[in-house]
């Protein structure tokens, strides 16, 4: 197919053609169509300890998107000296491409890599403004098509690779809690990608009309390494689902990994939130980009 195509709609990486066809997502009404400023309302009190880094000596800052019903919002960081940077694609957190997100963006340029964070609710709302969990789930989580994200992140390849500043040979994808979980489930999708990293992204109990498959359901067949980190007094995800998820991917001989940090909770990776553990973070930072380099990332 076109490469300049690429992306506009799911495509199945074995055969390189779209499984959807050109009407798949006709609905043009998108109701984000700029980033958030600052951090989520749902995520508050936001601590002092949340982490701000700079954008000396890097090109950081919103970008538009397109995809197969229109343009999304997006966030871009790269260095600003030379090109073919290889690529992550970061996936958002269920509060929306807000600050934190933005930060790992411009974390792993200062690293070399050109990152780039779709937004990836921009038909459904701004996560951003919504008071609560609860609210984000019902109006946005709960009518988002899983199809509908493995598009719009296919696209953000695309967006990537036209840019002539990105290896998309060398991909990488990394996500945090919703989008720990689209991690497992893109890097299904899409066995290009070199390798992942999932943040405590939810195994189980998400599957329904519009997300045909939960992570458990493909771990065993997977075929790009991916390290999941987990918290061991994570409420959300229990370590049954955990001991379920390694056991699969003992099968998939993808060479995937988890690892579970004893006594801390789910977020402890998000330094503006009080589940902030430094400890966890600086350790599980390591090993993610260790992971990403040691995959030829």
């Amino acid at each position: 197919m076109d490469h300049m195509q690429y992306g506009l709609t799911p495509i199945d990486f074995i055969s390189g053609e779209s499984t959807t066809g050109p009407t798949a997502f006709n609905r043009r009404n998108f109701l984000v169509t700029a980033l958030a400023s600052g951090f989520a309302l749902a995520a508050s009190p936001v601590m002092a300890q949340a982490i701000k880094t700079d954008s000396k000596g890097l090109v950081a800052g919103e970008v538009s998107i397109p995809v197969a019903d229109g343009k999304i919002p997006g966030y871009r960081a790269m260095p600003a000296k030379g090109s073919n940077h290889p690529t992550i694609v970061v996936v958002q957190e269920i509060f929306g491409l807000h600050e934190h997100i933005q930060d790992i963006c411009r974390r792993l340029a200062k690293l070399g890599y050109y990152a780039i964070a779709p937004e990836l609710f921009a038909r459904q709302g701004d996560a951003s403004k919504m008071p609560d969990i609860p609210t984000i789930f019902q109006k946005i989580i709960a009518i988002l098509p899983d199809a509908e994200v493995m598009s719009d992140i296919d696209a953000t390849v695309a967006f990537a690779k036209a840019s002539k500043h990105a290896n998309t040979d060398r991909l990488g994808v990394v996500g945090f809690c919703w989008g720990g979980r689209t991690t497992w489930l893109y890097s299904a999708h899409n066995p290009k990608v070199k390798a992942a990293v999932s943040y405590y992204g939810l195994l189980e109990g998400m599957k329904g009309d519009n997300k045909p498959s939960d992570p458990l359901d493909i771990a065993a067949t997977i075929k790009v390494p991916v390290l999941g980190m987990y918290a061991e007094l994570d409420t959300y995800i229990k370590q049954d689902a955990v001991s379920r998820m390694e056991k699969g991917l003992q099968q998939s001989g993808s060479g995937s990994q988890i690892v579970v940090f004893p006594a801390v909770d789910h977020g402890f990776n998000a330094d503006y939130r009080p589940t902030y553990d430094r400890a966890a973070a600086t350790y599980g930072w390591k090993l993610a980009t260790e992971w990403f380099k040691d995959h030829g990332v």
